[in-house]
């Protein structure tokens, strides 16, 4: 029995050499294999007749395992024992290969076979079966290899996975490969889409088998696939098979994959032999050079001897001499002078007119410093008493410029909040005159004076209507031409040396001709003929697609042709080109006909963004994104849309938020210019300032008591700290500069006052600890400071979705 059974081995052993050399595993060939990307994805008859022969040749090898772990594990009679056993098996297992008509897949239970005898060889006598999940962990943790085909390009790219790992890990690879974001990877399986929680095992693959898959990108403009090194400048293949001895006469298959690094190597030289002329070039290993042996000879080093330089200098002697008349020698008398002694001076004297002199300098050097240092401050204080003139001009510049822009508003208004003061002031007259009534008339004649009150607030309520829809309709045309603007625009970016550079793609061209067609179409004072060869022009644009738009298109052009070689007068024509330009822009904003207004476009073309970006109004009832929808702060979700807020606020409150904007803005760009990386004025929004300003600081100045809104500002109370709803102070613009040049806050104000701008501190903590984000900035521990102030901490977080607060602010 033993016989046949390495007999059984052997053959079966050069079977399995066979199979090995004539079905190679995907990237283990020596031989290059075509493609697989040329059929349809999961189709064709030699794929599957490749996967079943993978499959029989893995179950052989399987069964050939487990045998030999078998003689190896028992010995004596339980090797024979176990072998009559196996006997039985075999035999059963021919019959089944020779009989594949009767229903099911031989291979598949062959390789079950071979698998339960693995796992029951490798057991001892006493050890119990392995259980269900552990099985399955056993058999999740094979590997598989996946040919993925990157879908239009047709590249094929071969990987070893993990069946047990989910779409999502398979991802994650790839995008890592391709160099793409893993979120517009779409991977497919027979025209499926796979889902990202199942594994390759949930989906038929078996270990040590192959599969194959289509991957596409959700956005193919902005993240095309394509391989990061073309397949044509490698010859080594993906993913090969290597045959590996695992015990002694136990072989095993491992499917190993080729990691290419994207940098090339660096040349390091060779040699080249002289009669065949072959080079061989040296390689860099990562290990660690082989030490050289210590030398038992001890070596000393030797300093070069050099000469020590010194230099000294000396002073020769001069010889001195005098003459004078003697014998034989005659010295002349007459220059010689006659010295008279003067007065002695003694020591004391000498001292004395020494300390005069310099009492006298003295004095004169300290006048000099006094009308130095009395210049200096008259200096000072003229520079003094400039700034603050140029400082109370400014204020009242500033000041005159926000009535005028007021005025402005009110007179000719163009923006939504421009129409908001404009409603916030005909409430506040309609309740000056409402409450004058009251206080002054009764009965009939008050009811006489509301009524009158009444149709002077509606007729005034028209007439802001009436406005609103002619300054809609003269900014109409505005707004085309910046949407058209945008889509021409060329993609610019910044090069390493500040250069701006400009680049224009076919779709940008494309947008730009459209932009420019249709601003000749709008164009008024053009000739007859001109006329024509803009209509012709754009007649040949549009009949590059053949749609029902453009069919309406051609007509209405055709029509205009016809009435223009008839006489017809241009403003009878008003109405009809009016109609042809309306379809043109129609025309403009279709993706399909011009790419670039895609990413200008309010509704997104891929149907999957929308998913999570869609929310209910419940004024209004409408499903709307995000983006319509005031943000805030807070993560409750608002009940009402832009549009019906707006409408409610015209309708009941007439409030005007101009003012808080104003301030919420300052206080921004006063945070970025002190620190970059401010992040709390930026997570407020108008709601959250409206709020900090009327109920924690009471819409004043708590120094002056200054209530002019347009004149306050926020500032930091600790200037060492960041800004924060509980580190802040509301001024007015003349007092920011004096408290922000303090050091010490305890030693400038009382203590009194300290106390209370604490308590406000602590009431607006209070309120931002409910919102989630704001609570992130708290400092849960109190701090040590007196009063327990709040201390900011830097925290990197990203804001989650635009929610709004559905708090109603109260009026200015």
């Amino acid at each position: 029995m033993s016989e046949k059974r390495e007999s059984d081995e052997q053959e079966r052993g050069e079977g399995e050499e066979g199979d090995s050399d004539t079905h190679p595993q995907p990237g283990g060939g020596a031989e290059e294999q075509p493609p697989e990307g040329d059929g349809e994805p999961g189709g064709g008859g030699e794929e599957e007749q490749e996967e079943q022969e993978d499959r029989a040749s893995t179950a052989e090898s399987s069964s050939s395992k487990s045998e030999s772990s078998l003689n190896t594990a028992l010995g004596g009679e339980d090797v024979l024992e176990t072998a009559e056993e196996a006997e039985p098996r075999a035999e059963l297992q021919d019959d089944i290969e020779q009989k594949p008509e009767d229903g099911g897949n031989p291979t598949e239970d062959v390789l079950e076979t071979a698998e339960e005898a693995e796992t029951q060889a490798d057991l001892p006598d006493d050890a119990e079966p392995l259980t269900e999940p552990q099985r399955k962990e056993n058999v999740g943790n094979s590997t598989a290899t996946v040919k993925v085909v990157l879908v239009p390009e047709g590249h094929v790219m071969t990987v070893a996975f993990a069946i047990g790992l989910s779409i999502q890990e398979l991802k994650r690879h790839l995008a890592a490969e391709l160099r793409v974001p893993a979120d517009v990877l779409q991977i497919s399986v027979d025209g499926r889409v796979v889902e990202e929680q199942q594994s390759l095992m949930e989906l038929g693959v078996r270990p040590h088998g192959s599969t194959r898959m289509e991957m596409s990108s959700t956005d193919p403009n902005a993240h095309p696939l394509r391989p990061v090194r073309p397949p044509e400048h490698d010859n080594m293949p993906d993913v090969i098979t290597v045959r590996v001895q695992a015990d002694e006469g136990v072989f095993q298959e491992v499917v190993v994959e080729i990691e290419r690094p994207l940098q090339q190597k660096a040349f390091l030289g060779g040699y080249r032999h002289r009669l065949t002329g072959v080079e061989f070039h040296h390689a860099a290993v990562q290990t660690l050079r082989k030490r050289s042996p210590d030398k038992t000879l001890e070596v000393f080093s030797r300093d070069t001897q050099t000469v020590e330089l010194k230099s000294q200098v000396q002073q020769c002697r001069v010889n001195a001499s005098t003459q004078m008349t003697g014998i034989g020698c005659y010295v002349s008398c007459l220059n010689d002078k006659l010295v008279a002694p003067g007065n002695y001076v003694t020591a004391d004297e000498h001292h004395d007119r020494r300390l005069r002199a310099v009492i006298r300098l003295q004095a004169f050097a300290r006048r000099w410093l006094a009308q130095q240092e009395v210049d200096q401050v008259r200096r000072e204080r003229d520079r003094r008493l400039a700034w603050l003139e140029m400082q109370e001009r400014r204020r009242r510049e500033e000041k005159e410029e926000q009535l005028r822009d007021r005025r402005q508003r009110w007179m000719n208004p163009q923006r939504r909040e421009d129409f908001n003061l404009l409603y916030h002031a005909l409430e506040k007259w309609r309740c000056d005159e409402e409450q004058r009534i009251n206080s002054s008339l009764r009965g009939a004649e008050r009811k006489a004076a509301l009524c009158s009150l009444l149709e002077q607030e509606v007729q005034l309520i028209a007439d802001i209507g009436r406005h609103q829809i002619t300054v809609r309709h003269n900014n109409y045309d505005k707004t085309v031409r910046n949407f058209l603007d945008k889509s021409a625009a060329p993609h610019q970016w910044r090069a390493a040396n500040g250069k701006l550079i400009e680049m224009d793609s076919l779709h940008i061209i494309r947008a730009r001709e459209l932009r420019d067609l249709y601003s000749s179409m709008n164009t008024l004072t053009v000739s007859r003929e001109q006329r024509l060869q803009v209509l012709m022009t754009l007649k040949h644009t549009v009949k590059e697609h053949a749609c029902q738009l453009t069919q309406d298109i051609v007509d209405l052009i055709d029509r205009e042709v016809d009435l223009m070689t008839r006489g017809v007068k241009a403003a009878s024509l008003e109405g009809l080109r009016k109609r042809i330009s309306t379809l043109f822009l129609q025309y403009i904003k279709i993706p399909a006909f011009n790419p670039e207004v895609a990413k200008l476009l309010k509704v997104p073309q891929n149907p999957s963004q929308l998913q999570k970006d869609m929310f209910l109004c419940r004024s209004c009832q409408r499903y709307l994104r995000s983006a319509d929808f005031t943000p805030s702060a807070s993560n409750v979700l608002s009940s009402r849309c832009n549009d019906c807020t707006v409408l409610n606020n015209i309708a009941k409150s007439r409030n005007d938020y101009s003012c808080y904007k104003n301030i919420l803005s300052r206080l921004r760009a006063d945070e970025l210019r002190l620190d970059k990386g401010a992040k709390i004025p930026f997570l407020l929004q108008v709601e959250d300032v409206q709020y900090l300003v009327e109920v924690v600081w009471a819409s004043r100045s708590v120094l002056n008591g200054s209530s002019d809104l347009y004149n306050l500002v926020f500032v930091r109370w600790d200037r060492r700290r960041d800004w924060s709803p509980w580190n802040c102070l509301l001024l007015s613009n003349e007092e920011t500069s004096a408290h922000m040049e303090l050091e010490d806050i305890s030693k400038a104000y009382e203590a009194t006052f300290i106390q209370s701008i604490e308590h406000k501190h602590t009431l607006a903590r209070r309120h931002f600890r409910q919102i989630s984000v704001m609570a992130e900035y708290l400092d849960p521990r109190p701090a040590a400071a007196p009063g327990n102030q709040l201390v900011c901490k830097s925290i990197t977080m990203a804001t989650g979705e635009r929610t709004a607060d559905t708090t109603e602010a109260s009026a200015c």
